[in-house]
C-alpha cells in the first residue's frame, strides 16, 4: 500500500507540474511580439486544420498596433474575407501573461530578431511548437541559444519549423526539378571561389506595398543589433535554397560546410527616406552611432563564399531604398551542370518578372528537352520551351506564378501537415542547424575581416 501511495504522489507531482498548454487535433496559434509584417502575412489565409480564434501577446507599442490593423484589413476585404478572432493582450509583463494563461499550441514569431531565439528556447521550454519566420538565430550567441532549443525540442518530441517561403516561387522550382534530370542537367559541377556550382543573389528595398498599402517598417529594423545584418538574415533563404536545390531530402551537417569568405557592406539611408518608411518616427538613440552627416549606415549587405559537400557556393544580398519604376525585390540564380546551366534571372529587360534559362554546355538534342519538360507538365501543366540565341527559354503560364505573400500560405501547410503528423523530417531539421550555423560563422568571419 505505500507502494502504491508513493507512486500516486509521483504521478500527482508529474502531472502537476505538466505544462498547461492545450493539446489538440488543430493548431491553435499564439502569435508572440509580433514587429515585421510576415507574422500577418501568415493569417492572410484561413487553414480548416488551425482555430480562427489566434492570442496574441506582445508589448503596448505601434508594431503590435500595426499587426492588429492587417489581420482586420484581411477580416474585412471584399474579396475572400478571412474570420480571424483575436485576443489581445498588450503590456511590458505580456510573457509572464502567456505562460499564465497557457493557451494554444503553436507559437508563432515574426518580429525583433534580437529577442527571437531566446522566445523560441522560452516556446519550447514552456511545451509549444514553435513555426518561426526567418533568421532564428542573427550571430554566433543566438546559435548556441538555437541548438539548446533544438536539443529540447527533441526531448520534448516537438517541432520547430522556420518559413522559406522561396522554395515555392515557380522558377526556382521548375531549376530544382531540371537539375534532377541527368540528361538535361548532368551532374552539378564542383566549381571554385571564381565560378561557383550555384549561386543566388537576392536584392530588396526598404520603401515598397505589402498587401496593397506602403509597408512601415519599426525603426528597430534599422538596427543591425535587433534585425540582424543581411548576412545572417536574408542570406538564410539563399542559403536555404542551395541545401534544397543541390541536396533534395539529404541531410547536411556542420561538418560538410566551409566558409571561404564572408564580406559585408553597408546601405545608406538618409534620415528623410529613414522617416519616410517608418512613417515620420525620429532617429532613436540606438541609431545615432550610424548616423553621420544626416546618414544612417545600415550593414544590410553581404557576400558569403563557402563549399557545401565540397562543392563551391556562393549567396549575396542587397538592399536598396526603393526598386526602380515597375521593379520589386530580385532575384537571381544559376546552377552549372556538366551539361547545361540553369539560370533565373529578373531584370528590366524581363520586366522584373523571374525567368529560367537552359543554356547548354554541351549538345543537347532539343527532343530531351521536350521530353524532360513534358514529364514536368503533369506537375505544372502550361509550361513550354522556347528556343532563344544562346539555349531555350521555359515559359510559365500566369496561373503558375504565385506572388510572394501567397507563398506564407504554402509553407504554412507544410507545417500543418508536420504538426498532424507531430514530426518533420530529420534532413528539414538538421539543415536548420546548419544553415543558421553558416549565417553566423559568415558573419563572424566578415567582421573580423
Amino acid at each position: 500500500m505505500r507502494n502504491v501511495l508513493c507512486l500516486a504522489g509521483f504521478l500527482l507531482l508529474l502531472f502537476g507540474c505538466t505544462s498547461s498548454v492545450e493539446t489538440d487535433s488543430k493548431i491553435k496559434l499564439i502569435t508572440l511580439d509580433p514587429g515585421h509584417f510576415h507574422a500577418a502575412l501568415i493569417q492572410k489565409s484561413m487553414y480548416p486544420e488551425i482555430d480562427a480564434n489566434v492570442s496574441v501577446y506582445g508589448p503596448d507599442t505601434s508594431d503590435i498596433e500595426f499587426h492588429l490593423n492587417r489581420i482586420e484589413q484581411y477580416n474585412s476585404r471584399e474579396s475572400d474575407p478571412t474570420s480571424w478572432n483575436t485576443k489581445v493582450f498588450k503590456g511590458s509583463d505580456f510573457i509572464e501573461q502567456w505562460k499564465k494563461e497557457g493557451k494554444g499550441n503553436v507559437v508563432m514569431l515574426s518580429g525583433n530578431n534580437q529577442k527571437k531565439t531566446d522566445y523560441i528556447l522560452t516556446a519550447i521550454e514552456e511545451g509549444y511548437h514553435v513555426y518561426a519566420d526567418k533568421p532564428m538565430a542573427i550571430n554566433a550567441e543566438n546559435y548556441t541559444t538555437l541548438k539548446r532549443a533544438f536539443a529540447h525540442a527533441d526531448e520534448k518530441q516537438l517541432l520547430i519549423y522556420d518559413i522559406m517561403t522561396e522554395r515555392f516561387e515557380i522558377t526556382t522550382l521548375l531549376q530544382k526539378e531540371l537539375s534532377q534530370i541527368p540528361s538535361v542537367f548532368g551532374n552539378l559541377i564542383q566549381g571554385s571561389v571564381e565560378e561557383p556550382a550555384i549561386t543566388k543573389e537576392s536584392v530588396h528595398h526598404y520603401y515598397k506595398n505589402v498587401s496593397g498599402a506602403p509597408l512601415i517598417r519599426p525603426t528597430w529594423f534599422f538596427d543591425t543589433q535587433q534585425q540582424g545584418e543581411g548576412i545572417a538574415d536574408v542570406s538564410v533563404h539563399l542559403v536555404d535554397l542551395t541545401f534544397w536545390e543541390c541536396f533534395p531530402n539529404t541531410s547536411i551537417y556542420t561538418s560538410d560546410i566551409e566558409v571561404i569568405q564572408a564580406e559585408r557592406w553597408p546601405t545608406l539611408l538618409s534620415t528623410a527616406k529613414f522617416k519616410k518608411v517608418t512613417g515620420g518616427a525620429e532617429i532613436p538613440d540606438y541609431l545615432q552611432p550610424s548616423l553621420a552627416n544626416d546618414t544612417l549606415s545600415i550593414y544590410a549587405n553581404g557576400a558569403i563564399s563557402f563549399t557545401v559537400k565540397g562543392h563551391h557556393a556562393k549567396v549575396s544580398v542587397l538592399w536598396n531604398y526603393e526598386a526602380p519604376n515597375g521593379g520589386s525585390d530580385t532575384h537571381y540564380s544559376i546552377m552549372r551542370g556538366t551539361n547545361a546551366h540553369l539560370v533565373i534571372v529578373q531584370d528590366e529587360e524581363h520586366k522584373y518578372t523571374p525567368t529560367l534559362y537552359i543554356l547548354p554546355q554541351k549538345e543537347i538534342d532539343e527532343s530531351i528537352l521536350q521530353q524532360a519538360i513534358t514529364s514536368l507538365k503533369v506537375t505544372y501543366p502550361g509550361i513550354e520551351l522556347t528556343s532563344t540565341s544562346n539555349g531555350w527559354r521555359v515559359d510559365i503560364p500566369n496561373k503558375l506564378r504565385e506572388g510572394h505573400e501567397a507563398h506564407f500560405a504554402a509553407v504554412t501547410k507544410n507545417f500543418i501537415s508536420y504538426y498532424q503528423n507531430q514530426s518533420i523530417p530529420q534532413w528539414e531539421r538538421d539543415n536548420m542547424i546548419t544553415k543558421y550555423y553558416l549565417t553566423t560563422q559568415a558573419l563572424s568571419q566578415a567582421k573580423n575581416r
